[in-house]
């Protein structure tokens, strides 16, 4: 797509310095641009190139405009208009609307007329497909699924029985939605698989990675709400709710029953235990291992950040000896007649503090 820079600069509500009628047709680096692209500036470390960029225009904020030395088009948000530019220059490709011969389609199953089914993929019993979706390769939709219009489906994508997929939400590659959760009862030394008989129900404009998984509820649906974003390799148990807005990175393990809020940001390989909850508005850093509710918006960590192996070594022999060091330090203390008040009123100072930002 080629459009000028003015009409950027109207479609987007931003502002333009330079000539309006300069044309652009692609995305760039400050680095590999060429005079039809546009490029962004959200990092600092990045300025010193932007002397050098032979873009058409580059999207920044004010305070670095005078520093242009092409068109300039001026946000307060570099990065989220660089994306809407990004999106409006390079849209997915969008394949004719038909059914693929090689598709399984039962009989019973509703396709709109102009959506788009691919080679290979299977449609179950009463299964509704809407307006506009593209539903790529070898997707497997069981029977009573539903998805909404403008959804897409890039290919070997699972939907399990039930499942709901709502507007303009995004399915990438061996993604597995509405798998059975993982509900077993103990029973005399064995175990007694609990059916798995709720759904999983997908709000619109949702993003699910490639290979993450989204198990069924048992009773109720596992939900995600409006706008949830999930990158690759997220596993979601079943019943768990994750709340509009949310962001999740890679490798992050969510156990069932648990309920994120509104507007989340989770980091990748974190730990979230089942049953708890955490309020709107929480940031987790990678690798955090939450057991506990979370009730406070703020930022919360547990990780420890690496250490070079010589120093790591010398921080874990110091963590085993704390319990000698504490039974030392409460000896001394009861032979000065303090019987351990300091230790305990320190320790009883930080389960307070600790207790205001958690709540089992």
């Amino acid at each position: 797509m080629t459009i000028s820079l003015g009409e950027l600069a109207v479609r987007f509500g931003c502002e333009l310095r330079g000539d309006p009628t300069t044309l652009v047709d692609s995305v760039s680096t400050l680095g590999q641009a060429h005079p039809r692209a546009v490029a962004f500036l959200a990092d600092a470390r990045h300025r010193s190139q932007l002397a050098a960029t032979r873009a058409a225009a580059v999207v920044l904020e004010r305070g670095l405009a005078p520093l242009c030395p092409v068109g300039a088009l001026v946000t307060d948000n570099p990065r989220a208009l660089f994306a809407r530019i990004a999106t409006l220059l390079h849209p997915p490709e969008q394949p004719g609307p038909g059914v693929h011969p090689t598709a399984v389609v039962a009989a019973d199953a509703r396709i709109d007329p102009t959506a788009h089914v691919g080679p290979l993929t299977v449609l179950g019993a009463c299964a509704v497909v809407g307006p506009r979706v593209v539903i790529g390769p070898q997707c497997l939709l069981d029977a009573d699924v539903r998805i909404e219009e403008d959804a897409r489906l890039v290919g070997r994508v699972t939907l399990g029985r039930g499942v709901t997929i709502g507007a303009r939400t995004l399915i990438h590659p061996g993604a597995v939605i509405g798998s059975d959760g993982f509900g077993f009862a103990l029973d005399g030394g064995r175990w007694v698989k609990v059916p798995q008989v709720g759904s999983v129900r997908v709000g619109p404009d949702v993003e699910i990675g490639a290979n993450t998984t989204i198990d069924r509820g048992a009773i109720e649906d596992t939900v995600l709400e409006e706008g949830v974003k999930l990158d690759n390799l997220i596993q979601v148990g079943h019943n768990v709710r994750i709340g509009a807005h949310t962001a999740i990175a890679g490798c992050t393990g969510i156990s069932g029953s648990a309920s994120i809020g509104k507007r989340c940001m989770i980091g990748g390989a974190v730990s979230i235990g089942g049953w708890l909850s955490i309020c709107d508005d929480v940031v987790v850093t990678g690798t955090t291992v939450v057991s506990r509710s979370i009730m406070r918006p703020g930022v919360y960590s547990s990780g420890i950040p690496c250490e070079e192996a010589p120093t790591w070594r010398k921080l874990v022999a110091h963590l085993k000896r704390l319990p000698s060091l504490y039974a030392r330090l409460t000896a001394i203390e009861r032979a000065l007649g303090k019987r351990g008040e300091p230790a305990k009123s320190a320790a009883r100072g930080q389960d307070a503090k600790h207790e205001g930002s958690h709540d089992d």
